[in-house]
């Protein structure tokens, strides 16, 4: 039953209750025979039916203009409470609503209780993204280090050394069987091959934070190096704004994780990435047009999607991700930018 049925019937029932009790009260105190009443007329209707027409009419009257007059409130709190979630100034038209002027004060209150705490988290995520940064950059960068030279020392010499004794075995003494001189040729290609990726993997070894750019330098950087090794049809809009820094190292962060499911998984040929501030609001947004998948059986298992959603909420912000089979894939951060306030 909605709100405006429940007064209906409400009001109705009161104003019969009330008409009974009115009428009941005039009979006992002024009338002693209340078979007149029964009997008496308006017209061609019956006393008694025209006090209930009455009633019922006047319930009607009274429940439709009390039902719509509290829908239209409550309406408006629904309203004000979708902008809190939103992350948006609340819109207060204090004068055509007085009598929610204490419900107006709670929901600024706990407005700017929540933008105290998101401005809290993301003074915390900043704090620690110095303090990470300052104590492990230098051992992330020797370990990386490390393991570049292992395999340019192990692995990276043995590819070589296998290619050179492929190119020696089909140069000097080739089968004389074709399907076996073809096949010796692909393995001679594929050893090549494992040696320019192992080359593009020694580049790729370096530390995975901002290292002192800002957030569209280095999301730019990223991008850009993509379009060198990948071949995908990569465009990007990322426009000039100041953000924490312990937001840029997540947002960061972020990008780097879609991206990389991305190549990985979605089989796309393109790539769309947006990094704007729209309303006091950071937006990232990762496109692709790959295969997609089924969200209710991906969201739950997904460590990188629940990775990137973790650093989203760390700053204050909020991930939504939209994909379709064969239809591509959308993923969204936005987080309340606070730092100009600051």
């Amino acid at each position: 039953m909605n709100m405006i049925l429940r007064h209906i019937v409400t009001a109705v029932m009161f104003s019969i209750l009330l008409s009974i009790a009115m009428v009941g009260l005039t009979l006992v105190a002024f009338v002693n025979d209340w078979s007149r009443i029964v009997d008496q007329k308006l017209g061609d209707v019956s006393f008694v039916l025209v006090i209930f027409v009455i009633s019922v009419a006047a319930g009607l009257i009274i429940g439709t203009v009390t039902g719509y007059y509290w829908r239209q409130r409550i309406h408006h709190v629904e309203r004000q409470l979708d902008e809190i979630i939103k992350g948006q100034k609340l819109t207060l038209d204090i004068d055509a609503y007085k009598d929610l002027e204490d419900i107006h004060r709670y929901m600024g209150q706990i407005q700017n209780k929540i933008r105290a705490q998101t401005e809290q988290a993301q003074r915390l995520a900043t704090e620690r993204a110095t303090e990470r940064e300052q104590s492990l950059q230098e051992i992330v960068v020797q370990e990386r280090n490390r393991l570049a030279r292992e395999l340019h020392d192990s692995v990276s010499q043995q590819l070589f050394a296998a290619s050179m004794m492929m190119s020696a075995i089909n140069e000097t003494n080739p089968p004389k069987d074709t399907v076996m001189k073809k096949q010796l040729r692909m393995v001679e290609n594929m050893i090549h091959q494992s040696q320019l990726e192992m080359r593009a993997l020694l580049l790729h070894l370096r530390p995975v934070a901002l290292k002192g750019k800002s957030l569209q330098a280095g999301a730019e950087e990223l991008l850009l190096e993509l379009t060198q090794k990948v071949p995908m049809d990569i465009t990007w809009n990322v426009e000039a704004f100041t953000v924490d820094k312990g937001v840029e190292d997540q947002l960061f962060r972020i990008l780097q994780e879609a991206v990389s499911n991305t190549l990985r998984h979605a089989k796309a040929t393109t790539l769309q990435v947006m990094l704007v501030e729209r309303d006091e609001n950071v937006i990232l947004r990762v496109t692709d047009n790959g295969i997609g998948f089924v969200m209710e059986k991906i969201k739950t298992g997904s460590y990188g999607l629940q990775n990137m959603q973790e650093r989203a909420y760390e700053v204050g912000g909020s991930f939504k991700v939209i994909s379709l089979p064969d239809e591509g894939t959308r993923i969204e951060v936005k987080v309340p930018n606070l730092g100009k306030e600051d």
